[in-house]
């Protein structure tokens, strides 16, 4: 007997509402592309991304219940199912496959076209789903009190918090507008520097902040102890590594570098020494890290995975009640065998029956791991990174041990990496929104029929996103560092090629394997080290205001609903830096930059320039106060 049979969903199992309307799939539609656009952007740029799933809640119960005076719930949380799924595919896509566009840019291989980008997606979205709908009972119905599914939990409580949709959608939305002008404001009409960095006379070392709105929105939505991690990542790097290079090697020609240290310093300053080494330093702390928390994870792992199976066995949610209807199994068997023959014999994805077999046997294993984390850490612990680590690794021996070496080789990995990631980061999203659908007394069928509609749909507008990204600003420049990608380039290209500056890799790893010992959470720590200490610095300033409000002398109630304001504001600013980073990538293509640029008009000295990005990041800071503690004060 189920927990089901125990538990009271909102909307009771015999009471039948609207969920699949055409208003619910075209909102879902319209959130998956534009979510999955702006977290491609903000992973492309930091190396995470954030979950989409209350945002989409928070939109659609304001446009339903406000705008089109409809008392829908479960048509509001179909809304979100589709639109949070875009978030997810942006994920896994990010992660792994700007590394082709990189070996395109050095000119190993061509560059992937839209339409093998495309498929890659939608095999890994559709996989994601398909294995989530047999898992359903095991994981979502008869753990219901042991996997809390954080994010699932709270997106239920913002729908049932229905008096507040209006509201709540519209902190969504100012939030949107007001990144979408400092966006513009800053990388538009470039009318101050969007980074402020300072430097000591004598010293190598630098420090400084970016001042970007969807940057400061990581640190507040991760909070103060994961951004300060992240922060002090960055200060060993910036601060403490880089000086260390430039004292000790500045008349050396230190690998992977071709000039004298002395020279790359004098010519690019401390970020010319972070190209050419800090970022191999960090990539092994990256890759150390993710390893650990796979590690650490494997008695939950292998715990899972067998609990999983043996509830599968006691029924996978066949019921007659409607709250208990999943997908037919024979379909879902039929879809998966089908997805993993596309997978061998699509022309466009270079991957053989060898590969294909991986991505069957890593992609259900790690959805149903990333199930089980993220239903008891949430999605945004979850080690994606640290599984695809894991698949590119095995992965990258097994093909060079059967003969597939050199470019096809790489392709082939990086190919089924992608489809793993992306299997994972789908598998968490589906177990959230079942989660959320479980509570309020959704029909499983038709969610997981949104999320295959979220999965194509940000499929079909992924890869004119990264190329659109890639035209405007290239995935190893200064705007898109492409983290992730870059770190998963480097491993396959070490197993492959043995070409890694091993020195620099293992520094990295010892870094993060002392992180771990003194008990610092190394992922956010490696991060740190791997990316700039200016967008470290702008992340931790939105840690330290979240500590403010966590630390307000407020009634419980009023505090938590001022943080949530401030979740839901920041979630807004996100999309909205996105939406406009993409829109200025269209004007750099069409040559539009040049013609919004005042920059050249405006020629202030750099102190004065400095000042002047201070004050904007000021007011952006002053902003987020006004819709969250100044706006309950005005009530």
């Amino acid at each position: 007997m189920s927990e089901q049979n125990n538990f009271k969903p909102y909307v009771p199992a015999d009471k039948v509402m609207p969920e699949i309307t055409a208003t619910s799939i075209i909102m879902g539609i319209l959130l998956s592309v534009v979510f999955g656009a702006a977290n491609a952007y903000l992973g492309l740029r930091v190396g995470m991304t954030v979950s989409a799933s209350i945002p989409a809640a928070v939109i659609a119960m304001g446009v339903i219940r406000v705008v089109m005076r409809k008392n829908s719930i479960l048509e509001s949380n179909f809304v979100q199912t589709v639109g949070s799924a875009g978030e997810s595919v942006a994920a896994g896509a990010i992660f792994t496959i700007p590394a082709l566009f990189l070996w395109a840019e050095e000119g190993r291989m061509d560059k992937p076209g839209i339409i093998e980008i495309t498929i890659i997606a939608l095999l890994g979205g559709l996989l994601g789903v398909f294995f989530m709908v047999p898992l359903r009972n095991a994981l979502i119905v008869r753990e219901h009190s042991t996997l809390p599914y954080p994010e699932g939990t709270a997106c239920a409580e913002v729908m049932l918090a229905g008096e507040d949709g209006g509201a709540n959608a519209s902190t969504v939305f100012a939030g949107m507008g007001i990144a979408a002008a400092f966006k513009f404001f800053i990388d538009g009409l470039k009318a101050v520097p969007g980074e402020v960095s300072f430097r000591v006379k004598n010293f190598a070392g630098e420090i400084g902040t970016q001042i970007y709105p969807a940057v400061f929105s990581v640190g507040y939505i991760c909070g103060p102890r994961i951004s300060s991690y992240m922060f002090a990542g960055g200060l060993v790097s910036w601060c403490v590594l880089i000086p260390l290079i430039v004292l000790f090697g500045e008349t050396m020609i230190l690998y992977p570098g071709t000039e004298p240290i002395g020279e790359i310093f004098a010519a690019s300053g401390a970020g010319g020494i972070w190209s050419s080494y800090i970022r191999y330093i960090g990539a092994g702390a990256l890759a150390c890290g993710g390893i650990i928390s796979l590690i650490k994870s494997l008695p939950l792992i292998i715990r899972t995975f067998r609990d999983a199976i043996k509830s599968m066995k006691g029924g996978i949610g066949g019921g007659k009640l409607r709250t208990e209807q999943d997908i037919n199994m024979k379909i879902i068997f039929i879809a998966i065998a089908v997805c993993t023959l596309l997978v061998w014999l699509v022309p466009v994805i270079p991957v053989s029956l060898i590969g294909a077999i991986i991505v069957v046997i890593f992609g259900f294993f790690f959805a149903t791991v990333s199930s089980r984390m993220v239903g008891l850490v949430g999605s945004s612990n979850n080690p994606v990174s640290g599984m695809a680590i894991a698949t590119l690794l095995i992965a990258t021996l097994i093909l060079k041990a059967t003969g597939e070496k050199g470019v096809p080789g790489m392709q082939a990995a990086i190919a089924i990496g992608s489809i793993i990631c992306i299997v994972a980061a789908i598998a968490g999203d589906t177990s959230q929104d079942l989660k959320t659908g479980f509570l309020l007394g959704a029909t499983p069928k038709k969610q997981q029929y949104g999320e295959v509609i979220g999965v194509v749909a940000a499929a079909l507008a992924i890869g004119g996103t990264l190329y659109l990204l890639d035209s405007a600003y290239g995935f190893a420049g200064p705007v898109l560092s492409a983290p992730q990608a870059t770190l998963m380039k480097m491993i396959i290209e070490g197993v492959m090629e043995a070409n890694l500056p091993w020195g620099l890799v293992f520094v990295g790893v010892f870094l993060a394997l002392a992180a771990e010992i003194i008990g610092i959470p190394v992922l956010p720590f490696a991060i740190g080290v791997y990316l700039p200490v200016q967008l470290n610095a702008c992340i931790m300033v939105g840690g330290v205001v979240r500590l403010f409000f966590d630390r307000m002398k407020k009634e419980e109630e009023t505090k938590k609903s001022i943080i949530n304001d401030g979740i839901l504001f920041c979630s807004g600013m996100i999309a909205g830096e996105g939406l406009v980073g993409i829109l200025l990538a269209v004007f750099a293509i069409a040559g539009l930059d040049k013609l919004v640029d005042i920059s050249r008009f405006l020629n202030l000295p750099a102190a004065v320039s400095n000042v002047a990005s201070l004050v904007v990041f000021a007011l952006l800071i002053l902003c987020v106060f006004k819709f969250t503690i100044w706006k309950k004060r005005a009530k």
